[in-house]
């Protein structure tokens, strides 16, 4: 194991380690909103739908943004990490906020199950990350 603040000479050999796991996250968030388009179209038809499809495909974007900004950043110099990932949080949710209050004023009636479809997106993707990282990554890690 490396000593903290070093990088072990696994990582450091395969330079694509960190978005390594972006192909499973993706796959299931094109699952999940599949399923949560389906799930939304029947319980509140065609606005639930595709607000429910539309919330996993913002959390998607989201993630998928912070991801590739944050590899990049880290390939460069691993201090930059700090500086762009408080940077793209916070223009992240001030977008998002902007965003939502704008979809709130129209009176859409999609807007509640986007809500949960950000949710949706949110737990599902924290746990595949989770599992990705408990279950796959360890395993290489380890071999």
């Amino acid at each position: 194991m490396a000593e903290p603040g070093t990088r072990g000479a696994e990582l450091t050999a395969d330079p694509r380690w960190r978005l390594r796991h972006l192909p499973v996250l993706l796959a299931t968030s094109a699952l999940l909103g599949a399923v949560a388009a389906v799930v939304g179209g029947v319980t509140g038809g065609g606005d639930a739908a595709l607000g429910a499809a539309a919330g996993v495909a913002v959390t998607v974007v989201s993630y998928t943004l912070t991801t590739v900004v944050l590899a990049w950043a880290d390939a460069r110099n691993p201090q930059l990490v700090l500086p762009f990932g408080v940077g793209l949080y916070v223009a992240k949710f001030t977008l998002l906020g902007v965003v939502m209050a704008t979809v709130a004023s129209t009176g859409w009636g999609g807007l509640a199950a986007l809500c949960v479809g950000i949710a949706a997106g949110v737990a599902v993707w924290t746990g595949v990350h989770i599992w990705w990282l408990t279950r796959v990554h360890s395993r290489r890690s380890a071999a």
